[in-house]
């Protein structure tokens, strides 16, 4: 028979109630690296969503996502020039705080769709404008169609809760949701949103009117709105990146990175903190559970203090008793890590930001939390090896 399913058969209430705390406590820690990887995750989404090889953007900088980017429109029509350049489009990034005035249509968000706006509710989007049929434009579609006009249409993600047909307001203009794509955020998690690049041209370097009066009589004119953020191009597949990237380069108020350079910018320099804070905290969650684990075991074996010695009395080898000791920390580290990856689960698409959990991630942290119980379980093995018999006699 095995002592420790018998011994926790026994009290079996105590040892749910106590999974049920450790289990809350590895779902916590559990989440964090679900977080950790989907920071991760939303970072790259919006350059993988573009499909872009290169980016070209302002001599200095590490592009649009790390620093300020200007670059003149014509641009764009140089690198497509380039050897090896398929195509090349301009592109501009904004954060902006629109309000959704509504939907014509009568359209609405799902009830339960914990994203749903009300009408009226400022919503904060990062904009994308691209020039229709080049590169920066969305990804496939989940609901809708691309846009087809020059101007007042969007492309929003879903995670925004706006419905095809919802009117989005923005700079003083109104946009016309008329597709949706999905999964794609910026790296602080904002939906996504494509406009047209006139538009969000417009919506980003147009001076408001006073501005523009003020600047006008004071002898330096209106700023050009002809102005890009970058220029993103895609390469023939028989073209080496690296050599393209180097011919862009040699203008001397340009820089280019490649696809990889940029994703690298992206991890190590935009979310880096994010990710070491995220990191620290699971490493303390793991540390605490370790602990509480080791005081559980230990309390654990006092309360069989006769039980044990009983067994060493009747000739019971010490094996027996570690594999007791170790098995019941074995169970109580497995049970609520099964209980707490459940839990999390089924909720973790209510978290406002993503939390990525693959197959992977969940054994690896299942294999983490059973070292964690092995090595707790040694300070409880260590009191039931000091035992001595004659305690089952009460002396």
């Amino acid at each position: 028979m095995n002592l420790a399913f018998r011994d926790i058969r026994h009290d079996l209430g105590r040892f749910l109630l106590t999974c049920l705390g450790l289990g809350l406590l590895l779902g916590v820690a559990l989440a964090m690296v679900g977080i950790y990887r989907g920071v991760v995750d939303e970072a790259l989404s919006l350059a993988r969503a573009l499909r872009a090889d290169l980016w070209v953007v302002e001599t200095g900088t590490r592009g649009p996502f790390a620093e300020a980017s200007r670059i003149p429109g014509d641009v764009r029509e140089a690198v497509a020039r380039l050897p090896g350049v398929v195509a090349a489009g301009g592109v501009t990034f904004q954060t902006v705080e629109a309000r959704h005035a509504g939907s014509p249509g009568g359209n609405a968000a799902p009830e339960g769709d914990p994203w749903r706006p009300r009408i009226g509710r400022v919503l904060r989007l990062q904009v994308v404008g691209y020039e229709l049929d080049r590169p920066g434009g969305p990804p496939a579609l989940v609901a809708g169609r691309p846009i087809a006009r020059g101007r007042g249409e969007m492309v929003a993600d879903r995670s925004s809760g706006l419905p095809i047909g919802a009117i989005v307001e923005m700079g003083g203009e109104r946009f016309r949701v008329v597709g949706l794509s999905e999964r794609t955020v910026s790296t602080g998690g904002d939906p996504l949103a494509w406009i047209t690049l006139r538009d969000a041209q417009e919506l980003q370097f147009r001076l408001a009117p006073p501005a523009a009066r003020r600047a006008e009589a004071a002898g330096g004119g209106i700023q050009p709105q002809d102005t890009l953020n970058a220029v993103v191009a895609r390469l023939s597949p028989h073209a080496r990146i690296e050599d393209v990237a180097l011919q862009a380069r040699r203008w001397k108020h340009l820089a280019a990175l490649t696809a990889a350079e940029q994703e690298a910018v992206l991890t190590r320099s935009v979310v880096e903190r994010a990710r070491r804070q995220l990191g620290m905290f699971t490493a303390v969650l793991l540390l605490v559970s370790a602990v509480i684990v080791a005081l559980i075991v230990y309390t654990l074996t006092m309360d069989k203090m006769r039980e044990i010695a009983t067994l060493k009395l009747i000739g019971a080898p010490d094996r027996t008793i570690v594999a007791l000791v170790m098995q019941q920390a074995v169970a109580l580290g497995m049970v609520g890590f099964a209980g707490g990856a459940a839990l999390l689960l089924s909720v973790k698409d209510v978290f406002p930001r993503r939390v990525l959990l693959g197959p992977g991630e969940i054994a690896g942290f299942g294999l983490v939390v059973l070292g964690i119980c092995l090595v707790a379980s040694l300070l409880g093995v260590r009191y039931a090896l000091r035992v001595e018999p004659a305690q089952a006699l009460g002396g």
